[in-house]
């Protein structure tokens, strides 16, 4: 899995009411939520900043403060095609791969990607280049079962998919 675009850039310590504000966690779907995405930094983050296919840069702790799962679902609804951070809050990082939208940790990338630049992440290496400046970074390459996670779309998908393959009668026949 290869994505391509161009860094979105934000700061350390980008909470979860940054992301999705409490009021807007009455709606579930990605293409609800999305529209709002870091409105809690700015109510038109998403509409004046972000195209389909760009790639949120952050600092330490990114998803911090409650453990909302909206806070991925709406970057995910937004456009985001992945997200690159020095760190993550630990129930963020674990409520993006249930959902499909792929995270990586380098430090260096965070640092060195500057806003506007253009992006490259392939998840499965773990490299990320940044076509402006010439500069490669490497974060820790996804886990097989996890790429199957984030191409599925998500732990229900996923789930859904396997369950599909074990009730087909080829699935059958080998029990």
């Amino acid at each position: 899995m290869i994505f391509r675009g161009k860094a979105i850039k934000l700061g350390d310590n980008i909470d979860t009411d940054m992301i999705i504000p409490a009021r807007y966690c009455n709606m579930f779907q990605e293409e609800e939520l999305g529209p709002h995405a870091l409105a809690g930094i700015d109510e038109q983050f998403v509409a004046k900043n972000v195209a389909r296919g760009d790639i949120l840069v952050a600092g330490s702790n990114f998803g911090c403060g409650s453990s909302r799962e909206a806070a991925p679902v709406s970057l995910k609804g937004a456009g985001f095609s992945c997200i690159i951070a020095e760190s993550y809050a630990r129930i963020f990082y674990r409520n993006a791969f249930n959902i499909g939208l792929p995270i990586l940790e380098s430090a260096e990338a965070a640092a060195g990607i500057n806003p506007g630049d253009d992006v490259e992440v392939d998840v499965v290496s773990g490299t990320i280049t940044d076509h402006t400046t010439g500069q490669t970074f490497q974060a820790a390459p996804f886990p097989p079962f996890i790429q199957e996670l984030v191409a599925a779309g998500g732990m229900v998908n996923y789930v859904r998919h396997r369950l599909a393959q074990q009730s087909t009668p080829e699935a059958v026949a080998a029990e």
